[in-house]
């Protein structure tokens, strides 16, 4: 009857030791169903990471522009070759700078996770059109060289205002995308954050 008893202790006794060390391997803590997904962080960072580098670019394609658009009204009123091609020069960086910034949103929106893909996507948007607008700037900025050396004063002023408006709508559309990426940026490291606490934890 003794031995009985005892055998019958073990069954239960082996159960126990056996899920312990199950909980142990597998790293597991109260209140949590399974261990962190390591991959599922490396793909939230990824996504921030990428996110960050839109906003760093947005901010960067916004200097641009408003430097361009600066010195198209510094210039107003003053007609020549030299300060035309000077406000083209500053057009081209900013058309350049927001080639760079689609690029960065294009990448962000490809990596991002499902909690921040539809702000991705609308930092591409914006950065589309804000890379629209800055050609379009660039390409006032030629035809007013062109007019500053073979067309009449007055037509050489009014290529200069066509390009001087387009160099201000280019640097708002920037202005716009560049909030749009900053505010992705910021979805994206609140998603680190949660990835970062245990499943089950408390939101601090």
């Amino acid at each position: 009857m003794r031995s009985t008893t005892f055998r019958d202790l073990l069954v239960p006794l082996a159960l126990v030791v056996g899920a312990t060390a199950f909980a142990a391997d597998s790293n597991m803590v109260p209140g949590q169903l399974s261990p962190p997904s390591q991959a599922g962080r490396g793909t939230v960072k990824a996504a921030e990471k990428a996110s960050q580098d839109a906003a760093n670019a947005g901010k960067k394609a916004v200097d641009a522009a408003e430097a361009a658009a600066e010195k198209g009204k510094a210039d107003a009123g003053k007609i020549s070759q030299a300060l035309a091609e000077g406000i083209r020069r500053a057009a081209r960086k900013a058309a350049e700078a927001a080639n760079r910034f689609q690029e960065k949103a294009g990448a962000s929106s490809a990596r991002a996770i499902d909690s921040t893909r539809e702000a991705a996507r609308a930092v591409e948007e914006e950065s589309r059109k804000a890379s629209v607008a800055a050609r379009e700037a660039l390409a006032r900025a030629d035809e007013s060289v062109k007019r500053s050396a073979q067309a009449s004063k007055e037509e050489a002023e009014k290529a200069a205002q066509a390009t001087r408006e387009a160099l201000d709508k280019a640097a708002e559309a920037m202005r716009n995308a560049a909030r749009a990426a900053a505010d992705a940026a910021e979805q994206s490291a609140q998603a680190v954050k949660r990835a970062a606490r245990p499943a089950g934890a408390e939101k601090p």
